[in-house]
């Protein structure tokens, strides 16, 4: 049986040392390479103007900006301090010309309708406080045809998935964060459920080992 899910946040990750120890984590997996830019490549997000909802430290839109030509990115993020540690980080790659990042909330763009190609999004769904609007919003903000990946945990993972991801996450730090994490994802079903009443419910849904993907265009009519 699949326990009750957990709320972690609704505001982010605030702070100079959380911030900073979870950058320190992102980076390790980058440098590992499970940054999971590849995933959204292959769907089809490799080209134009993208929005990223959650970018936290930016690693996973630095990545994709550096494996796709002629592309542009906007970060939405609800942490400031995030954002300075994403801005630090698009220095580094020098990519500082090709994404901006901008302080909001999913469920209350602060852009334009029909203004982006793609949205994308990894790890941050099971912080979102109502995940209907942000998907609602996804579909407000994305251009007729534009096309939508988001990602997340699961919270019924395998235990040995579990405790695998524990082990290999670093700072040691930062574990019991990846277990909150995890205990405030959704299930398949439970996202299936929120998702039906949007103007997303013609997406597909599917599990991995570790997650869920959720992917779909938006329809030109």
């Amino acid at each position: 049986m699949v326990k009750p899910r957990i709320i972690e946040t609704e505001s982010g990750i605030q702070g100079e040392f959380n911030t900073e120890t979870y950058d320190k984590m992102m980076r390790h997996l980058r440098d590992k390479g499970w940054i999971e830019t590849d995933l959204i490549i292959k769907s089809g997000i490799n080209k134009g103007l993208s929005l990223e909802i959650g970018p936290g430290p930016g690693y996973l839109g630095l990545e994709w900006l550096k494996k796709t030509a002629g592309t542009t990115l906007v970060s939405l993020e609800i942490s400031p301090d995030m954002i300075k540690i994403a801005s630090r980080n698009a220095k580094e790659y020098g990519l500082e010309n090709r994404v901006k990042f901008v302080q909001g909330i999913g469920q209350q763009m602060p852009f334009e309708d029909n203004l982006f190609d793609n949205v994308f999004t990894n790890g941050s769904l099971h912080e979102w406080k109502e995940p209907g609007k942000v998907f609602n919003e996804t579909f407000r903000v994305l251009k007729p045809g534009g096309r939508y990946l988001v990602s997340d945990l699961r919270r019924d993972m395998n235990f040995m998935m579990r405790w695998f991801l524990f082990i290999m996450t670093k700072p040691a730090e930062i574990r019991p964060g990846l277990i909150s994490s995890i205990n405030a994802s959704y299930t398949l079903s439970e996202i299936r459920e929120i998702i039906k009443e949007t103007r997303l419910r013609n997406c597909r849904i599917e599990k991995n080992i570790l997650g869920l993907v959720i992917t779909g265009e938006k329809s030109p009519k």
